[in-house]
C-alpha cells in the first residue's frame, strides 16, 4: 500500500513539475505532456537500468500514466490567475516527487536484496533521474548539479531505509513529510552545500576619488 500511493503522490508531482516548467518555456501542448511524462517516468526508468529491472516494466504502469495525462491536463486548464507564481507551484511539486521518488525507489532496491549502496544510487536517481532530463529538455541546469541542497534529502531517504532504519509504513510516510519540508527549507532559505569555484575573483571596478 505504501508502495503504491507513493508511486501515485511522485507520479502526479512530477507530472505536474514537468507541466509547469514546459508552460514558462512557453511549449506547445504536445510538449508540455512530453516534458511531464519524461518527468514523472524518467528516473524511475533509469533506476529500472541500473538495478537489473527491464526498462519494458514501465509500459505495464498503464493506470500511472493515466494519472499523469490527467494531471497534467488538469494544470494546463486551470486559469491564468490561479497559476500566476509558477515558480513556486513548481518548487513545490518536485520536492514532493523528490521525496516520494526517492523513497520509493529505496524500497524497490531494498526489496530486491540489494546492497545498502545501491539503496541509496536507487533513491537519487529515482528521486532526481527524471528531474535532470526534465531540466536538460526545457534547457536548464539540472537541480542536482548545482551546490543547492537537492539530491542531499534522496540520499538520507536511501541510508534510513538501506539500513533498515526505517522500515514501517508510518515511518516511511514520516520520512517523506519531512524530507518535502527539508527540501522547501532548503531552496527558501538558500541552503548550500559546500562547493569551490576555479574562476577567478571579481576585479573591483571602483575607482577613488
Amino acid at each position: 500500500m505504501t508502495w503504491e500511493v507513493l508511486s501515485i503522490i511522485g507520479t502526479i508531482a512530477f507530472a505536474i513539475s514537468g507541466a509547469i516548467i514546459a508552460m514558462e518555456e512557453e511549449y506547445d501542448i504536445l510538449g508540455i505532456y512530453i516534458l511531464g511524462i519524461v518527468t514523472a517516468f524518467g528516473g524511475g526508468a533509469i533506476r529500472n537500468l541500473l538495478i537489473g529491472v527491464p526498462v519494458t516494466a514501465l509500459w505495464e504502469q498503464g493506470t500511472l500514466f493515466q494519472i499523469a495525462l490527467f494531471a497534467m491536463t488538469i494544470v494546463f486548464l486551470f486559469p491564468h490567475r490561479l497559476l500566476k507564481h509558477w515558480h513556486i507551484w513548481g518548487n513545490l511539486t518536485d520536492a514532493i516527487g523528490l521525496s516520494a521518488f526517492a523513497i520509493q525507489g529505496a524500497l524497490y532496491a531494498d526489496n530486491m536484496g540489494h546492497p545498502t549502496s545501491a539503496v541509496v544510487v536507487a533513491a537519487v536517481l529515482t528521486g532526481s533521474g527524471g528531474g535532470i532530463v526534465r531540466d536538460l529538455l526545457a534547457g536548464r541546469k539540472p537541480l542536482v548539479l548545482r551546490s543547492e541542497i537537492y539530491a542531499f534529502w534522496a540520499i538520507i531517504a536511501g541510508i534510513l531505509i538501506g539500513f533498515d532504519i526505517i522500515e514501517h509504513p508510518a515511518e516511511l510516510y514520516i520520512l517523506f513529510v519531512a524530507i518535502v519540508i527539508l527540501r522547501v527549507l532548503s531552496y527558501t532559505f538558500n541552503w548550500h552545500l559546500p562547493n569551490r569555484s576555479l574562476k577567478p575573483p571579481a576585479k573591483d571596478k571602483s575607482f577613488k576619488a
